[in-house]
């Protein structure tokens, strides 16, 4: 997987990638740059065998301020219908990218996480935060819609349709503490690197493919009666019981030791 890129920084290391925004004294925000580039690499993501998981790190204190003011709002307001639709279009598409990346996807929240910024938080499939940091997605506060880049349909999933709704009117930040008891962070640690990390290390070490179809059941159960969704699931696991690793963790279980997984 590639790390020559140019609008966040990205490091792979023992199948953990980390990425993260890197304007810090401009709290992190997106520009059409950003969101375009982290959109392709999240969509190569799918062929990446170097890669298991990955870490949407904080920089500088905070996650990311959404999109920039002055980079993207201003020029947002002199543009047509048509070039407004490729836009939204396109900062969907990230969503659609992190969703459907095939790795799971944890994101370290500190400090600010808004706007656009929240919503990588959410669309991510674990999130762990700083006592200090602070979630909003104020799309209302700018005088738009809270239906952006997917937040009306998974928004609730994670915290329920009253919270969110709640949310997505006001537009109103919610502390760490907030969001954990909520179920929007899975967990509230003083030392996120160290912490994000350790959760990466642990999924990294399991079965990668399975934890690809894990994701993507994930994704696609939604839209599924139970009955598809049993059957679906069948599939998949009759799939995983053909991979190399489901057999070593019988034989390790046989001998008495731990699997070591291979993701195949």
């Amino acid at each position: 997987m590639r790390t020559d890129v140019q609008s966040f920084l990205c490091a792979i290391q023992d199948g953990i990638a980390t990425v993260a925004l890197n304007r810090p004294d401009r709290k992190n925000p997106l520009t059409f740059e950003s969101y375009a580039e982290l959109r392709d690499w999240f969509r190569d993501l799918v062929y990446a065998d170097d890669v298991n998981v990955v870490i949407f790190a904080s920089n500088g204190g905070n996650f990311s301020s959404g999109g920039d003011v002055h980079d993207i709002i201003g020029p947002l307001t002199k543009m047509t219908m048509k070039e407004l639709l490729a836009f939204t279009r396109m900062t969907g598409d990230l969503v659609k990218a992190i969703v459907n990346c095939g790795k799971p996807v944890i994101a370290a929240v500190d400090g600010v996480c808004v706007g656009a910024g929240a919503i990588i938080a959410m669309a991510s499939d674990l999130r762990i935060a700083t006592p200090d940091a602070k979630c909003a997605f104020l799309f209302t506060r700018v005088g738009l819609a809270g239906c952006d880049m997917g937040a009306c349909a998974i928004l609730p999933r994670i915290i329920g349709q009253g919270r969110a709704a709640e949310l997505l009117y006001t537009g109103r930040s919610f502390s760490a503490d907030e969001g954990a008891a909520w179920g929007f962070y899975n967990k509230v640690a003083a030392d996120l690197d160290a912490e994000a990390l350790a959760m990466a290390t642990r999924i990294a070490a399991g079965p990668n493919f399975g934890h690809m179809m894990t994701k993507t059941m994930l994704a696609q159960e939604w839209s599924m009666s139970i009955d598809q969704a049993i059957e679906a699931e069948a599939q998949a696991q009759a799939i995983c019981m053909q991979t190399a690793d489901f057999e070593r963790a019988y034989n390790a279980f046989v001998a008495k030791d731990k699997p070591v997984f291979q993701g195949d």
